[in-house]
């Protein structure tokens, strides 16, 4: 069963070791970092299921399963440091199907994730048949690891894949070098920040019209880069 699932957390590490994790089950992921671009999310494109951290900033989890909850009936596995029983409590009387409390090891989490969805009943979405992540007339398949640019594949190295992936699930959003480097961690560990300049400027190569006048990935300066366009 493949899912498209919106994960909500604001650490980063944290975050992005769900992302990889929720990929090699073979789900699509989309990571965001507050309550409000959660429920931003869940709204454009209904996922299959939500982890859900509670201390988010901006909205916390409290009050991103309260509003999801008035309003559909998206599968809620909740996260968190706090394991009082009235956290608890609080969490599943607003709608969690699941809670869990860190630490927790990868292997559990998905665990929960597959007994969530199993258990939630969804009907196969597009996205469980089609995992393809696109954005910006670019498509990414996690479970084949292939890039394609308006339709016509592309080659990558295991750090531009990264990069690109991170980038296709989130459009719009702009990441810094050290946030890009982050998700290259693991594939190149004697990766600096300024090599993502390098990575991206190879990456404009292969997916621009003309690399010296980007219209897809561009630069944000003083901050890093994002990719021009919706998630399709």
């Amino acid at each position: 069963m493949c899912a498209y699932v919106l994960v909500a957390e604001d650490d980063e590490k944290q975050a992005e070791l769900i992302r990889r994790s929720l990929l090699k089950e073979g789900h699509t992921a989309t990571v965001v970092h507050d309550g409000g671009a959660a429920l931003e999310e869940a709204r454009r494109h209904r996922p299959d299921l939500v982890v859900l951290d509670l201390m988010l900033p901006v909205v916390d989890g409290f009050g991103v399963c309260r509003v999801l909850r008035q309003s559909d009936d998206i599968p809620v596995l909740m996260l968190t440091a706090r394991s009082t029983e009235d956290d608890v409590l609080l969490g599943l009387e607003l709608g969690a199907d699941d809670y869990m409390t860190k630490p927790y090891s990868p292997r559990e989490l998905m665990a929960r994730v597959r007994t969530v969805l199993r258990r939630s009943g969804r009907p196969a979405s597009e996205r469980r048949d089609d995992p393809v992540v696109r954005a910006a007339g670019i498509a990414v398949d996690p479970t084949r690891h292939e890039v394609a640019c308006d339709g016509v594949p592309v080659d990558c190295t295991p750090a531009e894949y990264e990069i690109l992936l991170a980038m296709v699930a989130e459009p719009e959003r702009v990441f810094s070098r050290r946030q890009l480097l982050h998700h290259t961690r693991g594939i190149d560990r004697a990766s600096t920040e300024r090599a993502i300049d390098v990575h991206i400027m190879n990456l404009r190569k292969k997916i621009e019209a003309d690399p010296r006048r980007p219209v897809r990935l561009l630069t944000v300066f003083g901050v890093g880069y994002k990719l021009k366009g919706d998630r399709a």
